[in-house]
């Protein structure tokens, strides 16, 4: 199906959400009230005591299994042991629940031990708050049913929801199929984004260096090795034994702080060689944080050596020295993501946050129509998970195995400073749940992505929305599905998210010491593998390429479409003067007679009266605020094909867009998009060139390039001084409004005065060579 025919509209669901407990005519609304209502069974099995053991036989070795129906969970293995403690919970779907009883089975190597049944209509039920059910003594039954022999186990039964705080980590039913470490893979988590800092370290000068050839003046640079991240200073310009820098180098650092800061005088030999002259080593725990935008002290660090044949040791070089100031920039705010996709501006010091405005709540429900996205036993499937991130916290779904509807139902709550950050979330395939290492073949495909910015969002609203899942690869763009959501936005007080609007979006250190875009985008990059690296270290871990899609690593890459795409945004944003040109076209050429003499008259009024021009015009946003009102948007915007130009865009183009850089593309099809690209950059070189003549022609009015033009521009300006001197400028404003609005019989096709007069101005494109 062509994208044209493929419905990509948002669409507003009401699903069955708030669920809770009835009391009399009130509804108490537990903390899930934004998803719906999943009832599990839940077997927590704690431990067993007095488990049979045969003289001079080794312990026992007790296997647990909890059986509903078809669906079968196993307790993990403890080896040998007379009382073993699981402390584990199953949870069974209830709407997949086909059976009447609970059957709990152990076993010692394969011999059978004891059992327990309970009828699933018996069965508790719990909601919470409520405290958690205490766990119970049931004597194991032997085959015959007689009880007393077979020892104890200690379990807990009942019947609750996903909002019970054993969920989490709980095995499901839907994961039956999975065993081992990839049932750890499934769980839902919450994970906190460690603590980023700007490590700035101000390279001053050096002090007494010692090459290994004096007969010639050094050419010395330093260079900066922080865990596996090397940066580089440029060369001194002072080619001498104490050479000056005065630059920065900046790394970002995540707490705990693992690696030291490794900093090298490094002098270029001939023939590309170079020489390590020296090195010092500083320990990032014990350098000074700053807040405030005051320059912290400068020290000296003796600068070593490693001796030959043994570089564990080194030996001190106490005459060589290196002139350094370092600190830790906690003023800043640490991007990781896009500026214009950020979900959180705040510093990297939590004594200058400001205060939280409100809550974000996010229900994450379910998915509809989901596409296979790999093979397996001959058949296609999706194992599905969400991830939403909102500043340093993100969250992760459990996965679903094998659908293509898949039931979250999953409710999250982040604290809000600022509505001005956008929430993400992203949908993928779980690729990791038969012990694949992290290979390409076995990376979380991405099914789509959603972003909500909050400050679209009406403040005590629940929207419930049907997003499409939209991934755009090499060979076009492609719906994988829906995503059903209810999102939330609480403000305790509207003053203080008001206030919030005329505060500096970012920390006071990005404007009184700002970085450069480079910088920027260097830092961007060393924090994004630094996150990426540090989530994928936890249980279960967060994919690279998870982290790398949520962050939108890559977004500033060379795209045709996207440039084209921005160029008709820019077209776009300027739609309101050409309209109001439009309108003055028709008003100055008597389409209706009766509009233009009704704007001749409220021009004469502004002219007699030009106080009242600034509160007409404001008068005028307000009335056209108010009438667009009914108009408004009621829903939040979400990805749109057509404004990013997906739809119609060139397979050659994509295939760009996808290159790897540098490009991994034959030499022809690279000659072909070089010429492509000279040609498009000789249309803006023309309209550039353009741009610059009629800037040279209004520079050389009074440049004496052409005599008699700035003679005539002087003589013109010298009547006019006059003439506006001894005439009232209201006389002048309006003689040029009726001019400018006479009836087209008064009119002439051909340009004006000054319009000709400018074009025979001078400009510089005769001396273009």
């Amino acid at each position: 199906m062509s994208a044209s025919n493929i419905d990509f509209s948002l669409k507003e669901t009401s699903p069955n959400i708030g669920g809770g407990r009835v009391s009399g005519s009130e509804k108490l609304t537990s903390s899930f009230d934004l998803v719906e209502q999943l009832h599990f069974l839940y077997v927590k099995m704690v431990r067993a005591r007095g488990l049979p053991c045969l003289p001079d036989s080794p312990p026992p070795d007790p296997f647990v299994e909890v059986k509903v129906g078809n669906y079968t969970g196993t307790g993990k293995p403890l080896g040998n042991s007379p009382d073993p403690e699981w402390n584990q919970v199953f949870a069974f779907a209830k709407d997949r629940i086909q059976a009447v009883t609970v059957e709990i089975t152990v076993t010692d190597k394969e011999i059978f031990v004891g059992k327990l049944s309970f009828d699933i209509p018996e069965v508790p039920s719990r909601v919470p708050p409520d405290s958690p059910l205490a766990p119970q003594w049931y004597s194991l039954e032997n085959e015959d049913g007689r009880k007393g022999e077979r020892g104890e186990l200690m379990l807990a039964i009942w019947m609750g929801t996903q909002a019970d705080e054993v969920f989490p980590d709980a095995w499901h039913s839907d994961a039956a199929t999975l065993t081992g470490e990839s049932i750890v893979n499934t769980r839902s988590k919450v994970y906190i984004s460690p603590r980023l800092w700007y490590l700035r370290v101000n390279i001053i000068q050096a002090q007494d260096l010692v090459p290994m050839n004096n007969n010639r003046a050094p050419e010395v640079y330093v260079r900066a090795m922080l865990g596996n991240m090397v940066l580089r200073s440029r060369f001194s310009p002072d080619k001498n034994l104490n050479p000056t820098w005065n630059e920065d180098v900046m790394f970002v650092v995540a707490e705990p702080f693992d690696d030291p800061l490794v900093l090298s005088v490094v002098d270029k030999l001939a023939n590309n060689k170079e020489e390590v002259i020296g090195t010092c080593l500083i320990h990032l725990s014990k350098v000074e944080k700053r807040l405030l935008p005051i320059p912290v002290g400068a020290n000296w660090y003796n600068l070593e050596e490693p001796v030959q044949g043994n570089t564990n040791n080194m030996e001190v070089r106490f005459a060589s020295r290196l002139h350094l100031r370092v600190s830790l920039d906690g003023g800043y705010h640490v991007l990781d993501e896009s500026i214009y996709h950020s979900s959180d501006f705040r510093a990297t010091s939590n004594i200058l946050w400001p205060p939280a405005i409100g809550v974000l709540e996010l229900g994450i429900l379910n998915a509809s129509d989901l596409l296979p996205m790999k093979s397996k036993d001959g058949r296609g499937t999706t194992d599905a998970y969400c991830v939403a991130k909102y500043g340093p916290k993100w969250v992760r779904t459990r996965t679903i195995v094998d659908s293509f509807a898949p039931k979250w139902n999953e409710q999250y709550t982040w604290d809000v400073y600022d509505p001005y950050t956008v929430i993400t979330i992203g949908v993928f395939d779980n690729c990791h749940l038969q012990g694949g290492s992290n290979t390409a073949d076995s990376m979380d495909q991405r099914i789509g992505k959603v972003r909500i910015r909050l400050s679209t969002l009406n403040t005590d609203r629940i929207y419930t929305l049907s997003y499409p899942l939209i991934v755009l690869e090499p060979n076009g763009v492609k719906k994988t599905g829906e995503i059903q959501l209810s999102v939330r936005f609480t403000c305790a007080s509207t003053w203080n998210l008001l206030q919030s609007y005329t505060q500096p979006l970012f920390p006071k250190m990005h404007y009184l010491i700002p970085l450069s875009v480079y910088q920027i985008e260097s830092l961007r990059h060393q924090a994004t593998h630094t996150l990426s690296l540090r989530l994928h270290r936890a249980e279960p871990p967060l994919q690279r390429e998870v982290v790398e899609y949520m962050l939108d690593v890559g977004s500033n890459v060379w795209s045709l479409r996207r440039g084209r795409a921005n160029l008709e945004r820019l077209l776009a944003a300027f739609n309101l003067l050409v309209e109001a040109w439009k309108w003055f076209d028709k008003i100055r050429k008597w389409k209706n007679p009766m509009s233009t003499m009704v704007v001749h008259s409220l021009y004469l009024f502004l002219i007699l009266f030009p106080e009242k021009i600034l509160p007409l015009i404001f008068l005028m946003c307000v009335i056209y605020g108010a009438s667009r009102y009914r108009k408004r948007p009621r829903h939040p915007p979400h990805m749109d094909t057509k404004l990013s130009l997906v739809e119609s865009v060139q397979s050659d183009d994509l295939d760009e867009e996808f290159d790897t850089f540098p490009t991994s593309k034959a030499d022809i099809v690279v000659r072909k998009r070089y010429d492509r690209l000279r040609s498009i950059a000789g249309r803006m070189m023309t309209i550039v060139g353009d741009s610059a003549t009629q800037a040279e022609r209004l520079s050389s009015m009074l440049s004496w390039r052409d005599p008699r033009a700035t003679s005539l521009f002087m003589a013109f300006c010298s009547f006019a001084c006059i003439a506006f001197y001894v005439v009232p400028f209201r006389l002048f404003a309006l003689g040029f409004g009726i001019f400018s609005m006479r009836h087209p019989r008064l009119r002439i096709t051909i340009p004006s005065l000054p319009h000709n007069f400018f074009r025979r101005l001078p400009a510089r494109t005769d001396s273009m060579i």
